[in-house]
């Protein structure tokens, strides 16, 4: 069977799953409450794959921002149908929603506005506005690290973890060109220099550079000028993530990416096997679906 380029194929872990997007079909596994696995895929919709302006350099970022968030959220929504089957309960469309909704809020709150209006306080310690813009990005960086250890503590969260780290290393297996087995699987490192987790830290430090020279006028303003600038921001993420992940051996790249991999250590666990085995059903479930495309 042909496939397409490893480079294309990356995903995300849900509830007791994993989901992979492949060229034109996302592919999730779940773990089913009798101890099966749950196996589903659909056809890819996306500008990414009929538009050459959606593909562009620095655009392309948004569109698959945008697509990660909504794919990532039905397939998640998704896996939780699987779970509460037994109890013959399912989370409505409109729960759904709200729950993405209620997601974004609260991060645009927490690392957008939490640190600006922190650091309004330090005007009278830090009368510069280059100085309060840096502080302001400081503390948003310490605020996602912080994040992140909180949520790690979570049994539940060490669960999904463990299926991100999973993802990963059957990505690095597929990468090899090794076969998709729990024993060519399991060697494999839990860091990835494509993750969504190294994505969000470059979003974080390039934005320190981007916000640090723009002025601050009043509090509507200023969180509306941020918000917006957050676009372009994960669009050049984007490209520097995919800059670094293309070229591992370069010295230069390595250094870039080492921060990454290294923040990894907190948004991943080592999986069981079972666990690794649900990863490999996911991908080989997008590997099909492009291959049938």
């Amino acid at each position: 069977m042909s496939v397409a380029k490893p480079i294309n194929y990356g995903g995300q872990a849900v509830i007791e799953g994993v989901m992979i997007r492949g060229r034109r079909t996302i592919g999730l596994a779940c773990r089913k409450p009798d101890g099966g696995i749950y196996r589903y895929r659909e056809a890819l919709s996306s500008p990414l794959l009929t538009s050459k302006v959606a593909r562009a350099p620095f655009v392309r970022g948004v569109f698959v921002l945008w697509e990660s968030l909504r794919y990532g959220m039905r397939m998640l929504m998704r896996s939780a149908d699987v779970q509460l089957a037994a109890q013959d309960a399912k989370p409505s469309g409109a729960a759904s929603s709200a729950f993405m909704f209620v997601g974004l809020a609260f991060a645009l709150v927490l690392f957008i506005g939490v640190p600006y209006l922190a650091t309004g306080f330090l005007r009278s310690a830090l009368p510069s506005t280059l100085a309060l813009n840096i502080a302001e990005g400081v503390l948003r960086l310490a605020l996602l690290l912080g994040y992140l250890v909180a949520i790690s503590a979570l049994p539940d969260i060490r669960r999904v973890f463990a299926y991100h780290g999973a993802e990963h290393m059957t990505i690095h297996a597929f990468e090899h060109g090794d076969p998709l087995d729990a024993a060519h699987v399991t060697p494999y490192p839990t860091a990835h220099p494509r993750c969504g987790t190294a994505f969000l830290l470059f979003v974080v430090v390039i934005a320190i550079a981007v916000f640090a020279f723009v002025p601050r006028v009043n509090l509507i303003v200023d969180l509306v000028v941020r918000l917006v600038l957050v676009i372009p921001v994960a669009s050049i993420s984007y490209e520097v993530l995919r800059l670094g992940a293309g070229h591992e051996r370069n010295p230069l790249m390595r250094l870039a990416v080492a921060p990454g991999l290294l923040l990894q250590a907190i948004t991943t666990r080592r999986p069981d096997g079972p666990m690794i085995e649900v990863a490999i059903a996911s991908l080989e479930e997008a590997l099909a679906g492009d291959a049938a495309a």
